[in-house]
């Protein structure tokens, strides 16, 4: 079936974007990550008032985040959600940088590369982008404004089938091309599921569409939303994307 390759613009982000003018920066304190020994005490999601205090032992890592970012907190130690920082306490910079801004490449990938790997890797440079390399729960506010994204590489087909009714669409990326529109023929729908199968490749993935409505309306909302739908590429980039220096992030003295 043909189908026109044009990505529509992404008129969810310029929603978002208005939203965000409209709403003063939450003095909230959510916790997006945890592990170690003092992970059950530091669930995700978890909001942290401003003058409490986050003790973490030896291999307790907990990652924190309020209008100014994200921040890493490791233990041994206690520290403070507040801190002094040159970064802008309003979140409409932060969260514009969410929508334009190249993360960080390191996360794991749940599906391996249907092309050559490139020679680093990369991420997704929008958090509304689908990416077709990670299962899983996928966040959308605009259903009429999907995007497939990969990685740039060599030429690369897959099929995409909905797992309700078996119909099914074919995508094509020729050598470089990262991103996709998703095909007309295909709905999406809040819980809807794809399944992606890469050509010439005993490859498969499963995407599971969950819809944001209303729009998040800042970083903590967005993020809160994201844990909750258990949508979880989305969350790592958000993370990655909006991480505060290091210098932030050390033990209350």
């Amino acid at each position: 079936m043909f189908w026109i390759d044009t990505v529509k613009p992404p008129t969810a982000m310029a929603v978002l974007i208005a939203a965000m003018l409209a709403v003063p920066a939450s003095a909230a304190t959510l916790v997006v990550r945890s592990s170690g020994p003092s992970a059950k005490a530091y669930p995700a999601g978890r909001q942290l008032a401003d003058n409490s205090r986050i003790s973490l032992q030896a291999g307790d890592q907990v990652v924190i985040l309020d209008s100014r970012g994200t921040r890493t907190l490791k233990g041994p130690g206690t520290f403070s959600p507040n801190v002094a920082t040159n970064r802008p306490s309003d979140s409409r910079e932060t969260f514009a940088e969410v929508s334009s801004r190249r993360a960080r490449p390191g996360a794991t990938r749940a599906v391996p590369k249907p092309t050559e790997a490139a020679a680093e890797p990369d991420r997704s440079p929008n958090i509304w982008f689908v990416d077709v390399e990670r299962s899983g729960t996928v966040c959308i506010a605009d259903t009429d404004a999907v995007t497939l994204w990969r990685p740039a590489g060599t030429a690369a087909a897959a099929t995409l089938t909905n797992v309700a009714d078996g119909s099914s669409e074919k995508i094509e990326w020729a050598a470089g091309q990262s991103r996709k529109a998703w095909p007309a023929s295909l709905p999406v729908r809040d819980g809807a599921s794809y399944r992606i199968a890469w050509d010439g490749m005993n490859l498969q993935g499963e995407l599971r569409f969950a819809l944001l409505d209303p729009v998040p309306a800042g970083l903590e909302d967005m993020a809160s939303r994201l844990i909750t739908k258990g949508c979880e590429a989305q969350l790592d980039l958000l993370i990655e994307t909006v991480a505060m220096p290091e210098a932030a992030a050390r033990p209350k003295g």
